[in-house]
């Protein structure tokens, strides 16, 4: 009793640690079962016999890779269809859970709204960095690269509205969560492994970021159990119909200009048979500029709507939300863990609830 006795009083302790953090009051999260399992993937088996004597040799045995890494969590009374939450480049599941500076991540957010809530990692990132492909990891410095990138700021300045925390140590534990490819990025590798999670959980709802965005189109075409989509700053992978892919949009991004990916029509049009939702942030230009950050985003907010009208064109359901423009300022190409993250978070929850997906 007296080991049972410590560990509540730990808990309660850390609970009120975590309430202050967090700045508001917060109920004590029920949760059914959780659990983690790696999905999709592939396998290959080395030439030649195993000899337990020679273990060190690769004759004979197999190699498992390419798989992604799922973390779930069931809420005591869930909703009907889950969330599942993939990250964009240089990230992992890290991106939807706790916030840099220590708040409540999409995760516990969309718990407590009483959604099951499964956590990606790519294939050849984080939890899932068994590649089936050579990769040469260097440590090369990049962090303020990152921060101008995802528009915290122009470093070493802010941007004078953003949503970041502004504290040191959020800033180092911002860096502190870029990942790396331990295999090269493949859109098609992803896409096989989330549609295998669908494939074993059900339908449910992909909520996908950045790069990842990419691989989430292509998800949803490949597998009909994605009952819907929701792309937080999507900037490359948009799909069109073969015939049907605009011009490139130029900008002074560091990456060039931005291209649309062809793909067959009856392809596309599975697009058209879901709801689907692209969110963008603040401090995106409204016109060409020479502030290389600004208007990278510029350009794929320009692509997002031009891939939303032929969506709709085609008789989908898709739409563009530029935040500021309904009255959330502020945010980086992080939404999820900015300080109005509760803010962008019920937006989705109302999004969801529009289209009937929070039975």
């Amino acid at each position: 009793m007296k080991e049972i006795s410590i560990v509540i009083l730990f808990a309660t302790m850390m609970f009120n640690v975590y309430a202050q953090t967090e700045k508001r009051p917060l109920k004590p999260l029920v949760i059914r079962s959780q659990g983690s399992f790696s999905v999709g993937g592939s396998s290959s088996t080395a030439a030649g016999s195993f000899d337990v004597n020679q273990a060190l040799k690769p004759d004979g045995q197999t190699f498992h890779g390419d798989h992604a890494y799922a973390f779930y969590q069931i809420p005591l009374k869930s909703k009907k269809l889950p969330l599942v939450f993939l990250h964009g480049a240089g990230q992992s599941k890290k991106t939807w859970e706790s916030t840099p500076d220590g708040r409540e991540g999409f995760q516990n957010i969309f718990l407590r709204k009483d959604y099951s809530v499964y956590l990606l990692d790519q294939p050849r990132r984080g939890a899932a960095g068994r590649s089936t492909v050579e990769s040469t990891i260097k440590p090369i410095a990049d962090e303020q690269f990152w921060f101008t990138q995802f528009r915290i700021g122009n470093f070493p300045e802010f941007f004078p509205n953003v949503q970041f925390p502004r504290d040191k140590a959020a800033l180092e534990q911002f860096y502190r969560q870029m990942t790396p490819n331990t295999g090269a990025f493949d859109p098609t590798v992803v896409s096989a492994a989330v549609s295998a999670l669908f494939d074993k959980i059900g339908p449910g709802v992909l909520i996908t970021h950045s790069q990842g965005c990419g691989a989430g189109w292509l998800s949803a075409i490949a597998n009909e159990k994605v009952s819907a989509v929701v792309a937080y700053e999507p900037y490359s992978g948009f799909v069109f119909p073969e015939g049907e892919v605009p011009k490139a949009i130029t900008s002074t991004g560091l990456f060039g200009p931005l291209n649309g990916v062809a793909v067959p029509l009856s392809d596309f049009k599975k697009l058209t048979e879901k709801p689907i939702v692209i969110y963008y942030g603040d401090n995106i230009a409204k016109e060409p500029t020479s502030v290389w950050n600004m208007d990278h985003w510029r350009s794929g907010l320009e692509m997002a709507k031009l891939w939303v009208a032929a969506i709709n064109k085609h008789g989908g359901d898709a739409q563009v939300v530029h935040l500021p423009e309904v009255g959330i300022h502020g945010n980086t190409h992080f939404p999820m863990s900015d300080l109005n993250n509760l803010e962008v978070a019920n937006h989705l929850a109302a999004w969801l609830k529009e289209k009937g997906l929070n039975k």
